[in-house]
């Protein structure tokens, strides 16, 4: 049994998380995609025409330009050779080998990085489980040997060749549905892609011998903003920031008609003016936030930082609304960074964050700001931030044009994600019954086991022993049979699995771990006793045996002692804040839920 050890700790890995905060933000390589955009510009050719010099199919073609796959050895050749061929015929200089050199610097490219190798050998045995000594035997390996390359000390002399050996031993090893399942959600792919015994052979192998460098800057991107929101208390940062203590003022702003800002750093002092001329207006009307400028410059400034949160602060306590559309045409940190520092605005619930889904404009950088009473507009060159222009005005025929111009903006746009609080209960519980009669297979990761695991019993049982009134026991039961029959729904003809901690006594002393009640909103947490806690597992356990489409993983390490993170893969993601006050985030915006749907918590193994 999975129990026999837990509560002493033996032979059990330690789930401690890495912390990020000192996290490199910024990307040192292109991705082969902006490389091959970059080519067809300089050659000016049209996809069709590549596609037909080169021989590859446009659904090919498309893909590489998506960045959705990396050719291999011999389309990159075919690839240059089309694009020099039609440089020639339209009198441009292009030269394969040139081309090719500047390669070297795409990091989706590299093909045989030996410590990307290592890396990926390490994640495969931490997170499906498998022992040094399996796959040693399995390969033919001596085990010493292979602990060296875990380690780094050697490296096999033949890379390719020991990638398809363990790609083999995987494909036998994991044959099942759960075990492609498994595998799948480690490769990032869709479960449907392994379908076929090919198919699945290569996407280990390829997996094993691409890069690690795009894929660990995504996941650590993707870590470090779950981190923050698991880490995040509304209470705390409200306390922090004193914003109960934070009173409106309201001496008028001085600004006649309009003022002029050059710079990066007037810039700054524009967004403040902004702040200020707001605050101190007596608009009620919403607020609209959009830019698309550089954002490390800003960031970097932590005096800036400070004073442009406490001015959103200052905007919420007026009780005023935000519409904030936000840029992903960014490189992915930067973007992750951007959602990250807004943690705090989403957990009011006075936030409707938007983005577009339009291509990104690589010649202009656009901002703009409006509220009732002031707009701030401004743009600049792509890469020349310093040079930028940017006008503040309070005229009214300026506000007209600047509000009509947000409002224009915003029909363009799309939910970001949607945001349910305890005011949305309803719409949450709508969202669910709807998506449980749609196809697809979920994966979810939990921080305690799930409430539709739990028998009326236990529950009963749980509640009483804490004196919980009556009415209220109720109501939890009866949350706990809606979710169960809508748990079952999903089972007739998806498959679900759960990725749950299993955590030693000590494990469990140093953390908290709650019912899982957060769709009912509780104004308070129930905690287990870590008797409890192993039962509820075991509830669990028993329920997986009776259904042949649920799945579950214990698995030794809790990634977020604070968050559940449900998928409905190729749909969305939610991110469920547990501990009160409660909230969720549906997300749908592609990048960022593949992004969510391919993450693996980083674990650090006990020595």
């Amino acid at each position: 049994m999975y129990y026999d050890n837990v509560s002493n700790g033996q032979n059990l890995p330690s789930q401690k998380l890495r912390t990020d905060e000192m996290r490199e933000r910024k990307v040192s390589s292109m991705r082969f995609s902006e490389r091959l955009n970059e080519w067809m510009e300089l050659a000016d050719c049209t996809a069709k025409e590549l596609s037909e010099a080169c021989g590859l199919s446009a659904a090919t073609l498309s893909r590489f330009r998506s960045g959705e796959r990396t050719p291999d050895q011999e389309g990159l050749n075919l690839l240059l050779q089309g694009l020099c061929s039609i440089a020639a015929c339209k009198g441009k200089q292009l030269s394969p080998d040139s081309l090719y050199a500047q390669c070297t610097d795409c990091m989706d490219l590299q093909r045989s990085d030996p410590e990307a190798l290592r890396t990926k050998i390490n994640r495969l045995l931490t997170v499906l489980h498998i022992s040094s000594a399996e796959l040693a035997k399995a390969i033919s390996y001596d085990p010493s040997f292979l602990s060296r390359i875990r380690s780094g000390q050697r490296a096999p002399a033949d890379p390719k060749r020991f990638a398809a050996d363990v790609a083999r031993f995987v494909v036998r090893r994991f044959d099942g549905e759960s075990g492609r399942s498994a595998v799948a959600h480690m490769l990032g792919v869709p479960f449907g892609s392994l379908s076929g015994e090919a198919e699945y052979f290569r996407a280990v192998a390829d997996w094993l011998m691409g890069s690690a460098a795009a894929e660990d800057t995504e996941s650590s991107s993707v870590s470090a903003f779950l981190n923050a929101m698991n880490s995040f208390d509304l209470n705390e940062y409200i306390r922090a920031i004193h914003f109960d203590e934070l009173c409106v003022p309201n001496v008028p702003f001085l600004l006649q008609t309009a003022r002029t800002y050059h710079g990066l750093e007037e810039m700054k002092k524009g967004e403040l003016d902004f702040f200020k001329a707001t605050v101190l207006s007596k608009s009620t009307e919403p607020v609209f936030l959009y830019s698309d400028m550089p954002m490390e410059d800003m960031a970097a400034d932590l005096d800036f930082s400070k004073k442009y949160m406490l001015g959103l602060a200052l905007l919420l306590k007026k009780g005023l609304h935000l519409n904030i559309i936000h840029s992903l045409n960014r490189p992915f940190q930067e973007m992750m960074l951007g959602l990250e520092s807004h943690i705090p605005l989403y957990m009011t619930g006075q936030i409707s964050p938007y983005y577009l889904q339009s291509a990104p404009n690589t010649v202009f950088c656009h901002f703009l700001k409006v509220s009732g009473s002031a707009a701030l507009s401004g743009e600049c060159i792509a890469g020349c931030h310093e040079d930028g222009m940017y006008r503040l005005s309070r005229g009214k025929r300026d506000l007209a044009y600047y509000r009509k111009r947000a409002d224009d903006l915003l029909q363009k746009a799309k939910p970001l994600m949607d945001i349910y609080r305890e005011t949305s209960q309803n719409e949450l519980n709508a969202f669910l019954a709807a998506d449980s009669e749609t196809a697809g297979n979920r994966r979810n990761l939990l921080s305690a086991p799930p409430i539709y695991t739990a028998t009326p019993e236990f529950l009963t049982t749980f509640l009483t022993v804490r004196h919980i009134p009556e009415a209220e026991q109720r109501k939890i039961l009866s949350f706990a049979e809606q979710q169960r029959i809508l748990f079952l729904r999903v089972l007739q003809d998806n498959h679900v699995r759960d990725e749950l901690p299993l955590l030693t006594q000590a494990e469990f002393e140093e953390t908290s771990v709650s019912l899982p009640v957060s769709g009912l909103f509780p104004e308070h947490d129930f905690l287990y006793s870590y008797k409890e806690y192993l039962e509820h597992l075991r509830l669990t356990e028993n329920f997986e045996k009776c259904q042949p489409n649920y799945s579950l993983e214990l698995v030794h390490f809790q990634p977020f002692s604070n968050l559940n993170i449900l998928i409905h893969e190729g749909k969305w993601a939610m991110v469920s804040k547990n501990k009160a006050p409660c909230i969720h985030f549906v997300i749908r915006h592609p990048k960022l839920r593949r992004a969510i749907e391919r993450f693996i918590p980083p674990i650090i193994e006990r020595e």
